[in-house]
């Protein structure tokens, strides 16, 4: 991923946006009446409206000071998604048996971190490239890892790098628990606020994009 800075959009707005998960499909009707769906891409793209999360011309300066540092679009960065950003329920606490990320083959040392939605043959595994370091709880077959001692997360790509003494060895099961955030990029080139409207309740539109890998 080029141009990505690794700092997080303020969090207490972010907390206040909208947005969510896109997918694009196309569909077509057929002479008979009944239609043709086609996947244009394998995975969602999550959009967000950050706007609605200031609350004060603090918050606004704060977006303002945001946006230049990242030189508009130019850079992604980190968004905490307020309604996806842990591997278990919002109302949970990640464990280290959320989520089945893997199975040991006594060599592979990396291990990609992923969240499943759904079950069975039609569940989708979304990577996750950008996990709270210090909030990722890790286990094989059942068995709670000690971070630093038995693996450690790659800042760059967010894999798991297991230690050479601690590689999962053939059929042990690895999976994960975590925190994370969203890869974005504003989705525009010039942010517009008037003060008069934004005393009035008029909030203005801060559209971010994810970055897909």
């Amino acid at each position: 991923m080029n141009a990505f800075h690794d700092v997080r959009f303020p969090l207490a707005i972010s907390f206040g946006a909208t947005g969510g998960p896109e997918r694009r499909n196309e569909i077509v009707q057929l002479v008979s009446g009944r239609e043709k769906r086609n996947a244009r891409q394998a995975l969602a793209r999550r959009h967000y409206d950050a706007g609605t999360g200031l609350r004060s011309l603090d918050d606004v300066h704060e977006v303002l000071a945001f946006f230049e540092a990242r030189r508009g679009s130019l850079h992604g960065f980190r968004f905490r998604d307020p309604f996806d950003m842990k591997s278990c329920r919002p109302s949970e606490t990640p464990t280290e048996h959320d989520q089945t990320i893997g199975t040991g083959d006594g060599v592979t040392e990396r291990f990609a971190l992923v969240k499943t939605y759904g079950e069975g043959q039609e569940a989708v595994r979304r990577p996750i490239t950008h996990p709270v370091a210090d909030a990722v709880l890790v286990a094989v077959d059942g068995v709670l890892k000690e971070t630093s001692l038995d693996y450690a997360v790659d800042s760059e790509t967010g894999e798991l790098v297991f230690q050479p003494g601690a590689v999962p060895a053939v059929g042990a099961v690895v999976t994960a628990g975590f925190v994370f955030d969203v890869p974005v990029r504003f989705d525009i080139e010039r942010l517009s606020v008037s003060l008069s409207a934004f005393r009035a309740g008029q909030i203005p539109s801060i559209p971010l994009v994810e970055i897909l890998a």
